[in-house]
């Protein structure tokens, strides 16, 4: 099963990011409050390569939202489909770069936000290594069943 984490980063990455999750859940037939309203089971087929099926059947994108100022992931949140994603998810700083890659790179911010990143990231690592080692164990049982 392939799973994918989406990583949107700064101002440019989020816009473009907030976009592609309208057009991926629309696809999908997911609302913006997460939930199911398609019609057809094959919107269903693929949905955890991008999704993971929360409590309530609610779905919520594999994303990982990163700027240096909060201003975007406010923007993102106000979105139409701001609702859906985890707000653990969204790494920010407070200072910003003003639009000044250099200051950008400079920041000690850059530095806490890609370690936020990376404990996010491993975080759905050891979740997906989890989820894959159950399913393991169901079709091992599965497998005794038949013989």
């Amino acid at each position: 099963m392939r799973e994918i984490v989406h990583l949107q980063a700064g101002q440019c990455g989020n816009q473009i990011g907030a976009k592609f999750w309208e057009v991926i859940s629309d696809e999908h037939g997911i609302d913006p409050t997460g939930t199911y309203h398609g019609d057809s089971d094959l919107q269903l087929d693929r949905i955890n390569v991008y999704y993971n099926e929360a409590s309530g059947g609610k779905y919520v994108p594999r994303a990982v939202l990163v700027d240096l100022e909060p201003g975007t992931m406010d923007s993102v949140r106000s979105g139409p489909f701001g609702q859906i994603f985890r707000p653990d998810n969204f790494v920010f700083g407070q200072s910003g770069a003003g639009n000044n890659w250099a200051k950008g790179m400079d920041e000690m911010e850059f530095t806490e936000a890609e370690s936020n990143m990376n404990d996010l990231v491993s975080e759905y690592q050891q979740y997906q290594d989890a989820t894959a080692e159950e399913e393991g164990e169901f079709e091992e049982e599965g497998e005794e069943d038949l013989a």
